[in-house]
């Protein structure tokens, strides 16, 4: 699955929907929807990759990952006029993925011999990871308000089933966010 599906939360999704017995529809619908945020990745990218050769943008859209856009997205909006961020972009791109699969392997070899090793509480490192990515990212007030309140409805709503509380969550904080954009861009201060 690592090698096809280069999206670690869509995995741990579909994994824990697999182990409960839900139905592959409600599996594939479920990190369809976890992963519609690559869409907003990929436009916001697309200005700066526009220009090269489908040979490049076809991987580059296959190894795009949260990690990934934090980091290029920074590296694209630098002030230099460099011809070759796309360089740096795929360097991170195959930087992730490579790492992915080594630990994805590793796992697999050695993660049964190690006693205890579900009560290391090691599942907050993916929570960790999306922390360390979103914050230096929110630099206005509707982004850190959509943060805030799909981060308060995944709490209040993390019992429904079929992880359709980080769904809601996804839309109340989109939905916040437009909603504060809409109020800036009237607002004549």
């Amino acid at each position: 699955m690592s090698l096809l599906v280069f999206a670690g939360s869509s995995q741990f999704i579909a994994l824990s929907l697999f182990a409960t017995g839900t139905g592959l529809a409600v599996i594939v619908l479920t990190t369809l929807v976890v992963n519609l945020r690559h869409a907003l990745y990929s436009a916001n990218l697309l200005p700066h990759v526009a220009h090269l050769p489908q040979r490049w943008r076809v991987p580059l859209a296959f190894w795009l990952t949260d990690e990934t856009f934090a980091i290029v997205q920074q590296r694209y909006s630098a002030a230099d006029n460099s011809p070759f961020k796309h360089w740096y972009y795929l360097g991170s791109c195959l930087s992730m993925y490579i790492n992915w699969l080594f630990w994805t392997v590793t796992g697999v070899l050695v993660g049964r011999a190690v006693a205890g090793i579900n009560g290391l509480g090691l599942e907050f490192a993916m929570a960790a990871t999306f922390v360390a990515i979103v914050v230096p990212l929110l630099r206005s007030r509707p982004m850190l308000a959509s943060a805030l309140v799909a981060g308060a409805v995944s709490l209040l709503a993390r019992g429904l089933p079929y992880k359709l509380g980080l769904m809601l969550a996804a839309l109340a904080g989109i939905v916040a966010g437009v909603c504060l954009e809409k109020a800036r861009a009237h607002d004549p201060a």
